[in-house]
């Protein structure tokens, strides 16, 4: 265990190109005349700026906690073109859904999505017979345009080779497709440095007190620095209100009056360590609409999800025993009784789908994105899925143009003449990443470990080369943060100086994975807090 006297003592020299202070930051918000702030730093918000900067707005974006720390990093960590929805006949979405599952892992992000095999096991009695699954894998492997194989069956002997903790029992089939993977929150950060790298001034931990109005239109914010306690505003010729579980809290910051326009679902997820090694995912069918997964992620295994309706303050989701009795009696259907023991619980999170408003089984929404306008003139987005979050941002955008009067549309580059597919930093083959920095280690010190090497490869993609330079520059941060985890001490410093890590939790939740690993102990807690103090 690394003890507080062996944390590296860093940071009155920080690495160069390291981000603006939060003074410089609030300062150059509180000066400039913003063409779009984006008020929400989950997915939805950070996309659209993204699309914005790149569009030639000048783009503010600010959310009350950390970038993606709420609903955006408590995803099932999927990307994937929505089996479920062949259910309900929609064809068109699953395709849609597919084109960008293929460009963000192939083509935008292939150093932060990995490619996963899916195991849906059909036993006897169960909701749907092995004729229809495979008839379903097909078509949806046809709906990819069979870029990652064709959906087929297989026997339960050779399923149970990949997936060593399988019940066999009643087991008829198995049927075989393949979607791919991420670490939503590594994705979200990415793409906020994207959206930097575009033009646009991002602050986290800082909180909308109140709306800016002009002759009864929003035209900014006012805000409060939760680090601490300062007080700012932002002016903005539009403002966007991409606050996910909060959208109407804000809407009826702009009008008291404003009616509901979403419902919240939850979804509740647990963490465990593996028994043995998985090399595929189970996606089991619970009944005609729902299916339970079990997926290999992070050396764990992830266990979800619920889906019910959620009528409480979104700042107090969280998962109650009754969430981990289900989650583990669901994947009892298919996983044997020895990988579903308490003792194996790491973590567990709750986030909140946003759906539309309306009568119904949160199960069977959709899940759509809604844009509105409000009577301020402030723009609302809510719902969708990660993983057509670029297609999100461009929907956005083509709502920006259409706006009556063109508020923006004469300053902006229209959507179809950008590049449809730009890559987010570090785009590299996470393998060769990885053997790059195993065979370009310190000459005079240890090699990296492989599943240091890894680890970074597949979070950092190209970047991680800055992160093995920090800790060739300083061998104390070539440590391992705690022993039974790959990070290293470079990479707090890197979250620091370059990916605006704040609190502790800004570390071990989203910029690593020791919180989910359950090794965020109070003596790394506390070695994380002193590193981010020493800020030059």
């Amino acid at each position: 265990m690394t003890t507080l006297q062996s944390v590296p003592a860093l940071g009155t020299h920080p690495a160069s190109g390291s981000l603006p202070s939060r003074a410089e930051t609030r300062d150059q918000l509180s000066r400039a005349t913003y063409d779009l702030l984006v008020i929400g730093g989950g997915i939805l918000g950070i996309s659209t700026a993204w699309h914005a900067a790149q569009s030639g707005l000048r783009v503010a974006l600010v959310d009350a906690g950390d970038f993606a720390g709420a609903t955006s990093s408590a995803s099932s960590k999927l990307l994937h073109g929505g089996l479920r929805y062949l259910q309900t006949g929609a064809v068109k979405l699953v395709a849609e859904n597919h084109f960008e599952r293929r460009a963000v892992s192939r083509e935008v992000a292939p150093h932060l999505a990995n490619p996963l095999t899916f195991y849906l096991p059909v036993y006897k009695g169960g909701p749907h017979g092995a004729a229809k699954l495979g008839a379903g894998v097909f078509a949806y492997s046809a709906l990819s345009a069979f870029g990652d194989g064709v959906g087929h069956v297989i026997s339960p002997a050779k399923a149970q080779r990949d997936v060593p903790e399988l019940r066999t029992d009643d087991l008829k089939a198995v049927a075989v497709y393949r979607d791919d993977q991420m670490n939503d929150a590594r994705m979200a950060l990415m793409t906020v440095r994207a959206a930097v790298d575009a033009g646009a001034v991002v602050l986290n931990h800082a909180a909308v007190t109140g709306l800016r109005f002009t002759r009864g239109r929003v035209t900014g914010a006012e805000l409060k620095d939760s680090t601490d306690g300062t007080e700012f505003g932002v002016d903005a010729r539009l403002v966007l209100n991409a606050t996910g579980p909060w959208v109407d809290h804000l809407r009826k910051m702009e009008d008291p009056n404003a009616a509901p326009s979403i419902r919240l679902s939850k979804g509740a997820h647990l963490v465990l360590k593996r028994t043995r090694p998985w090399r595929a995912a189970l996606a089991t069918p619970i009944d005609k609409y729902r299916i339970t997964f079990a997926l290999p992620w992070e050396d764990m295994l992830l266990l979800g999800t619920t889906d019910e309706e959620y009528e409480g303050d979104p700042a107090d989701v969280s998962v109650t025993e009754a969430d981990t009795a289900q989650i583990l009696d669901e994947a009892a259907f298919s996983i044997k009784d020895q990988q579903l023991s308490r003792d194996l619980i790491t973590y567990s999170f709750a986030g909140l789908r946003v759906l539309p408003g309306g009568p119904g089984d949160t199960s069977k929404a959709k899940r759509e994105t809604v844009v509105t306008e409000g009577r301020g003139g402030m723009l609302s987005v809510a719902g969708g899925k990660w993983t057509t979050f670029r297609h999100i941002g461009r929907t956005v955008m083509n709502k920006l143009a259409a706006l009556p009067g063109h508020p923006l549309a004469e300053d902006m580059e229209p959507m179809n003449r950008l590049p449809r597919k730009l890559p987010l930093p570090g785009i590299a083959n996470p393998n060769a990443v990885a053997h790059r920095l195993l065979v370009d280690g310190p000459a005079p010190g240890p090699r990296m470990a492989p599943d240091t090497a890894r680890h970074l490869a597949t979070h950092y993609g190209s970047l991680a080369f800055d992160i093995a330079r920090l800790a060739n520059e300083n061998p104390e941060l070539a440590e391992r943060v705690h022993p039974d985890a790959p990070e290293i001490w470079a990479q707090v410093a890197y979250a620091r100086d370059h990916e605006w890590a704040e609190t502790a939790d800004d570390v071990l939740r989203r910029r690593t994975t020791l919180t989910i690993r359950g090794l965020a102990t109070d003596d790394v807690r506390e070695g994380v807090e002193k590193l981010l103090a020493d800020r030059g």
